[in-house]
């Protein structure tokens, strides 16, 4: 147990009256990295940060939540990777009209999205909502406890990486491009999950005329950037890798990466369970999520050879 749960009561009112005074300031981040699958940067907040984040989130979601429009996916209740998935499957497949119609699929990723939150739009937008001086100082409190390397002397960047409330944030921040690619772009088939984003058409040209007026938008609303590596446009016949699958028009399959990742932790996991550093029920644990992963896509024999490496390890 830590030190502030050891005195979990007396944290708490003292955490209470810090608020009260506005005398409370955001502590440190303790920092470390993780592949999921990429290599990404963590900052994780105290313990004492953390339920204040926890307590904001649940105060501001509501709030907010009904502003998104239904084709936002990441860290909303009721939504996420799967549902993503599946209403850009539905769109794509309503553009093909059954192979009757062509259809296109422009896919972006904005580049380097969280160290590159801009805190002055970012409060700023969450001020149009937000009238209260007592909560909005504490937001300028929380969003300013963070800055990533490419902020500058002046401008204020970045959302860490761990905490609850850079999810609200994101959400609040990538919706002002929501808002614009459905009612000033007006357009119809689209669909986000945090900083990746699509849109189908069956006019090739038309979804080639809208990345300039995207891109503009991102940079002179949100200072932010399409990485450019990233920036595909491909036929539904081709296949769309969007959020760890590949959506072609009778069927979807696990995207190839995530196949050979799923084996190579299976097999560490094995060997660990061989060495008796993990137990029998962690290993199928891990092998029943893997399972779960692929019960959304066309991967019957990659089920069956990845039980298979279980089935040779007893």
């Amino acid at each position: 147990m830590g030190r502030f749960e050891r005195h979990l009561e007396e944290n708490i009112f003292d955490l209470h009256r810090s608020l009260t005074a506005k005398t409370y300031r955001h502590g440190p981040y303790q920092s470390f990295y993780i592949r999921d699958p990429k290599q990404r940067h963590i900052h994780k907040a105290s313990v004492r940060d953390r339920i204040l984040h926890h307590a904001v989130f649940a105060a501001l979601d509501p709030v907010f939540e009904p502003t998104f429009i239904p084709a936002s996916f990441s860290c909303r209740t009721g939504y996420g990777t799967h549902l993503g998935v599946r209403v850009l499957e539905g769109m794509a497949r309503r553009v093909n009209r059954s192979g009757t119609s062509p259809c296109f699929v422009l896919k972006c990723d904005i580049q380097k999205f969280f160290d590159s939150v801009d805190h002055g739009v970012l409060l700023e937008v969450l001020g149009k909502r937000i009238k209260d001086e007592m909560v909005m100082w504490l937001l300028r409190e929380i969003v300013g406890s963070f800055v990533s390397p490419r902020a500058t002397l002046f401008e204020r960047k970045g959302l860490p990486i761990g905490n609850l409330t850079s999810q609200l944030f994101a959400n609040v921040y990538m919706n002002e491009f929501d808002q614009f690619a459905k009612h000033e772009l007006r357009v119809k088939h689209y669909a986000r999950y945090t900083d990746d984003f699509a849109v189908t058409s069956p006019d090739r040209a038309y979804l080639t005329s809208l990345l300039p007026r995207m891109e503009g938008f991102l940079e002179r609303r949100l200072a932010l950037r399409l990485h450019p590596k990233k920036i595909s446009l491909r036929t539904l016949h081709q296949g769309v890798d969007f959020l760890g699958y590949v959506v072609f028009p009778k069927h979807r399959v696990v995207r190839a990466k995530t196949r050979q990742r799923m084996f190579a932790k299976l097999r560490v996991k094995v060997r660990d369970y061989r060495a008796e550093s993990i137990s029998e029920e962690a290993l199928h644990a891990s092998l029943q999520s893997y399972l779960g992963v692929l019960s959304h896509a066309n991967a019957h024999k990659v089920a069956e050879e990845l039980r298979n490496e279980l089935w040779f390890a007893d």
